[in-house]
């Protein structure tokens, strides 16, 4: 049996970044949806679909932490997932047309497996148990993925969002099962392991909007407003990875010394959801501005532009709040800021829209960045709570 004594942190291995690879082929390919289908349900349909490809990396890397990627059983699973990943990626953008069999196919592959796998590899007693609860609700979830890949136009949507709320209400909860609780507190895995991998997850979306920012560049004409719009994008971009990375540090040795990892990891899971959807969304939002920048903005590009950063700013300032007794009243106003900015500037140039919501966003890094760096208080060790 293996035991629940697990390091904190370890060294993420160059498997584990080839594994990625695969998502950053997935995130380009979830921005070309958002843009191709600038609608309420084209954005329906983008969400679901990221949802899926976010749990599909989430619940792998988790099971890395549990058991190693130096060991050859692990290399052999995420080998497998890769390939599986490439066919479910490579199918989103029909996902929604005559490639929903093989994305919901591949998904379940990769989700009931790798569970499946991880109940025979020898974990202890209490993982198992987690485990075999979380098998339990993928496969509650299945039979609406099954049924939305038969369906057509709408009803797949409404099917396939079904499942991905049965599965987003497993984990939020804890995939509990009638008269059995699981103390988190319990479990062991390692915490800071799943907190790197996640920070470079997040790279990866920071590139993604690079590369959309660039190839939005190379179509678009050599004249001054290409060059401010593209300045633009990549301002904003800059200041939300220096959001994000400045004061990280803090968030690793909180995740080293806390008695409960599996309520600091699933908090970081699940920011890390949001943030990675705002970065996407933001991307489209820059993308569009590059293409048509003195257009009126509207509200499909301002809930691009302004939203894109809220969600990531929000998340990020919950995780913050969800470890720590820490809610920067800085960050409070910059997204009261980007609420009212996307009401006031529909009407605007696209352009301008573009700048005011970069300049929000840039304003607070830079604040932040002259605040002293000094580690926040955790919160106490007591406020974990028993899993259901």
């Amino acid at each position: 049996m293996q035991s629940t004594s697990v390091p904190a942190r370890r060294e993420v291995t160059p498997l584990e970044l080839f594994f990625d690879l695969v998502y950053v082929f997935a995130i380009g390919q979830l921005s070309h949806q958002l843009l191709a289908h600038p609608t309420w349900t084209g954005a329906a349909q983008t969400l679901v679909l990221y949802l899926a490809v976010y749990a599909a990396w989430a619940y792998t890397t988790w099971a890395v932490t549990l058991v190693p990627a130096e060991d050859p059983r692990t290399r052999r699973m995420l080998l497998t997932v890769m390939l599986l990943g490439l066919f479910m990626n490579a199918a989103i953008p029909r996902a929604f047309g005559d490639a929903g069999w093989v994305f919901v196919v591949t998904f379940l592959l990769i989700h009931l497996g790798r569970t499946v796998w991880l109940l025979r590899v020898g974990l202890d007693r209490r993982d198992q148990e987690h485990w075999r609860r979380v098998l339990v609700w993928f496969a509650a979830a299945a039979p609406f993925w099954l049924t939305g890949a038969a369906a057509d136009g709408g009803a797949r949507l409404v099917w396939w969002a079904a499942a991905i709320l049965i599965e987003l209400a497993g984990t939020w909860t804890a995939h509990p099962l009638p008269g059995r609780r699981l103390d988190s507190r319990q479990v062991g895995f390692a915490g800071g392991h799943l907190l790197e991998r996640g920070r470079l997850f997040m790279i990866i979306a920071f590139g993604e909007a690079i590369l959309t920012t660039g190839t939005a560049l190379t179509t678009a004409p050599y004249e001054p407003m290409t060059l401010l719009t593209s300045s633009v994008a990549l301002a904003g971009t800059v200041a939300l990875f220096w959001l994000f990375f400045s004061r990280s540090e803090h968030i690793v040795r909180h995740y080293e010394r806390t008695e409960d990892p599996i309520r600091a990891g699933r908090s970081g899971v699940y920011s890390l959801m949001v943030s990675v959807a705002g970065m996407i969304a933001a991307a489209a939002g820059d993308e569009r501005v590059i293409a048509h920048p003195a257009h009126h903005a509207g509200i499909t590009t301002n809930l691009l532009l302004f939203g894109g950063p809220a969600l990531f700013i929000g998340a990020q300032t919950w995780h913050g709040r969800t470890l720590f007794d820490d809610l920067p009243r800085a960050r409070l106003v910059a997204l009261s800021a980007l609420v009212v900015g996307c009401a006031v500037t529909p009407a605007a140039p696209a352009y301008l829209a573009a700048v005011v919501a970069a300049s929000i966003v840039v304003t607070l890094a830079a604040f932040e960045d002259r605040r002293p760096s000094g580690d926040a208080t955790a919160k106490p060790l007591s406020s974990g709570r028993p899993r259901p």
